[in-house]
């Protein structure tokens, strides 16, 4: 049985793992910068930036859900978004990716949030399908934007680190 928890410093170890897994299962392995201690800050530091889910299997981490708040002024309230969601190729089709996402809805519900939201690749297609399943509507309509590197550093007045 799928037993689902909120992550502790212990896990970081096993959530470096699984992010590394799922950059590789998105085509970015070479992507990853993030080091156990960036993760243990992130989320066990001063001022935690996420939290996170651990699924487990017989004891085992098998998946993960990392996530933070959001806001909306639309709703005046506040969200959670699903940065990661990761299950290992062996634990697909457990019901382990449903449980995750139940324990982050239910979640969401008792911190009185308007909504729970998360992107997909366009391209992972059983993803898509599965969360098309629990409910889930593409927003087509949205362009995610992203500013990173000299481009921010640009945008910043910083332009050369200065």
């Amino acid at each position: 049985m799928t037993q689902i928890r909120f992550a502790t410093a212990d896990d970081v170890p096993s959530i470096l793992r699984l992010v590394i897994e799922l950059a590789d299962y998105e085509r970015e392995a070479d992507k990853v910068h993030a080091t156990e201690a960036m993760l243990h800050a992130a989320l066990f530091g001063e001022k935690p930036a996420v939290e996170a889910f651990i699924a487990e299997l017989g004891g085992e981490p098998v998946g993960m859900a990392l996530f933070f708040h959001n806001f909306s002024t639309w709703t005046g309230k506040k969200g959670v978004y699903l940065e990661d969601l990761y299950v290992t190729p062996a634990a697909r089709g457990t019901g382990v990716g449903k449980a995750l996402l139940k324990r982050l809805a239910a979640i969401a519900l008792e911190r009185d949030c308007a909504r729970l939201e998360w992107a997909v690749l366009d391209w992972n297609t059983p993803a898509i399908e599965f969360y098309k399943t629990l409910g889930a509507e593409p927003m087509t309509e949205w362009t995610t934007n992203r500013v990173t590197g000299d481009a921010l550093r640009l945008l910043a007045g910083k332009a050369n680190g200065g």
